[in-house]
């Protein structure tokens, strides 16, 4: 698995088999559907017992916290005790103070272990996109790249990445902040999807569909023009697609999805992510959409 250990926080909606398969030591965010007792995601609440959570109480609106420093001092000094070096990808700081905790906690285990190195990045990513991150330095790691080598990469990596979704109701984006309230409730009231993308560690309203299955082609759409106006190779690029509660729907748009982005690429499928609490709690129980950035051979 090479000598430094691969930590991400529980932005990275790698799941468990995912980042057991690849080696990567995830630190959970925490949540909360009172605001008063918070769970460990995944290992106290698992992210379809969220999602069931939320489908069925619509009105409640769950809330998350950043892992404590102290989790990542116990990650970092575990693997300090097996004398490895650390990088450890964190969602955007512009999203949350995951980073902060990190790098905190880096600078305790450092004078506890002087011969450690800790690197914490902010990725200026999140869910599967920062997924992807987390699994192209996977795969750099297993090829043999020197920590120096991948630190180099991903500030290069990251500035690639790109991500198209809507969600089934503007209320959570309202209720978190990350829209404008009346823009939002207008777009509630009409029944209208919202058509969103991510880059560089910020939210972009994209326009508005009618309806879902509309929203669906735009982001397809969006992904051919993205491709089309760059004049980027999409064979450079890793790609995944993502939910929240609805796996089925999202199997039927993967499909679409890679059936349409094979008259500008060879791609013949597509890795699925489950979006997980702490992009969820802002998104409510219906997020899909795509992600992608370009792997590490070619930047």
């Amino acid at each position: 698995m090479g000598s430094y250990q691969i930590i991400s926080d529980g932005s990275c909606d790698l799941g468990r088999e995912r980042s057991d398969r690849i080696g990567v030591k995830i630190i959970p965010y925490y949540v909360s559907f009172d605001g008063e007792k918070f769970y460990k995601e995944i290992e106290e609440m698992d992210v379809r017992r969220f999602y069931t959570h939320m489908a069925e109480h619509p009105k409640v609106f769950p809330k998350t916290s950043l892992p404590p420093v102290q989790d990542y001092v116990d990650a970092f000094t575990s693997a300090a005790r097996q004398g490895r070096d650390i990088l450890c990808l964190c969602l955007s700081g512009k999203f949350s103070g995951s980073f902060n905790s990190a790098r905190n906690a880096a600078q305790i285990v450092r004078k506890l272990f002087q011969n450690v190195r800790i690197a914490v990045v902010d990725t200026t990513l999140a869910t599967a996109l920062q997924g992807l991150l987390v699994q192209e330095c996977a795969r750099m790691r297993d090829a043999g790249l020197d920590l120096d080598s991948v630190l180099e990469k991903v500030e290069k990596i990251k500035t690639t990445g790109r991500i198209f979704f809507s969600v089934g109701s503007m209320d959570y984006l309202i209720h978190g902040g990350r829209v404008g309230k009346v823009i939002g409730l207008a777009a509630s009231t009409l029944g209208i999807k919202p058509l969103i993308s991510m880059k560089n560690g910020e939210i972009y309203p994209e326009g508005m569909t009618r309806s879902r299955k509309k929203a669906f082609v735009r982001i397809m759409d969006m992904a051919r023009n993205f491709f089309k106006e760059s004049g980027e190779n999409a064979d450079h690029y890793a790609f995944a697609s993502g939910y929240g509660y609805d796996y089925k729907e999202c199997v039927e748009f993967t499909d679409h999805l890679v059936a349409s982005m094979q008259s500008y690429c060879h791609i013949n499928a597509m890795e699925i992510y489950q979006i997980g609490a702490t992009i969820g709690v802002h998104t409510g129980p219906y997020p899909l959409g795509m992600g992608f950035l370009k792997r590490y051979e070619y930047v």
